[in-house]
């Protein structure tokens, strides 16, 4: 079992309290993350612009009903952008389906700026892809490894019951964008443990399983995987939903970052040492009377 160790901390010139909240291991896998997160979003845009269209079914080809397209159509001699979710059809022009490059309206799912390589090319895509998401794995691995061997998962990331019992307190909250200080920084709270368990042991696994049931060796290897998913074309949707939930996740990770302080958070996810922001006098007698 591990052993709980008290946090180390230090106080600033000025008298605030430090508590060294990231270890050098945490702080290096969180980085490395950055990178393939980052280059695997943007090659995976580069290789869904192959065939811009996602289907729920075993098969799936132009002729088949998709449940989201991004394509181009001509309209008065001019290519026009258009979205499809569903039954909803939306003019995307200079966003998605149409955008310009190099001064040249291009028709493309995704545009340039958001693809590796920015110029249209899958197997240089598909070859940025494989090779950090293999890293990526690896290196979850790692993290995964040393949350359970020092005791971290759950210590710090288990939700508990007081915790459970102030969730919509700590969802209202955070609406009200609410910047937290004095011991409430010290921890995560409800909702930040939720993210982050979902995250590592729901949609970064579907992301994973998703991919393998995609690659035509693993289909061979462990058919399995085409039962569970319902066919590659469902694996393939559901890969891509379950990227955008990361995305949502890694937004409203970066609001809260500059919500709550960019320089503080982000000194401390590289030194590894976070500085308490000392409570308001109002907030404090508020809570006192509470």
């Amino acid at each position: 079992m591990a052993r709980k160790t008290k946090p180390k901390t230090s106080r600033t010139a000025d008298g605030r309290e430090r508590i060294y909240r990231h270890t050098l291991l945490v702080r290096i896998t969180h980085w490395i993350n950055v990178v393939c997160i980052v280059v695997l979003i943007m090659s995976g845009l580069q290789i869904f612009n192959a065939h811009a269209r996602l289907y729920w079914g075993s098969d799936g080809t132009w002729g088949d009903p998709a449940i989201l397209s991004i394509a181009s159509v001509t309209r008065n001699g001019e290519a026009v952008g258009v979205t499809e979710i569903g039954p909803a059809k939306l003019e995307t022009t200079g966003v998605l389906g149409v955008s310009d490059y190099d001064g040249k309206a291009e028709r493309r799912a995704w545009p340039g700026w958001a693809t590796l390589p920015s110029f249209k090319s899958l197997a240089i895509g598909r070859a940025w892809h494989f090779f950090f998401a293999w890293l990526f794995v690896l290196n979850g691995l790692v993290y995964l490894t040393h949350l359970l061997a020092t005791g971290r998962l759950q210590r710090d990331m288990a939700p508990t019951r007081a915790q459970w019992r102030g969730f919509w307190p700590s969802l209202i909250s955070h609406l009200k964008l609410h910047r937290v200080r004095g011991e409430e920084s010290k921890t995560y709270n409800v909702l930040q443990k939720i993210a982050y368990l979902s995250i590592i042991f729901v949609f970064l696994p579907l992301m994973l399983l998703t991919g393998l049931t995609m690659s035509p060796g693993m289909n061979a290897a462990a058919p399995w995987l085409l039962d569970i998913f319902g066919g590659r074309q469902s694996a393939r949707t559901i890969h891509f939903i379950a990227a955008f939930a990361i995305i949502g996740f890694i937004a409203i990770h970066v609001f809260e970052v500059f919500l709550q302080g960019p320089v503080n958070e982000i000194r401390s996810m590289i030194t590894g040492w976070f500085t308490v922001e000392p409570e308001k006098k109002k907030e404090a007698r508020d809570d006192a009377k509470a």
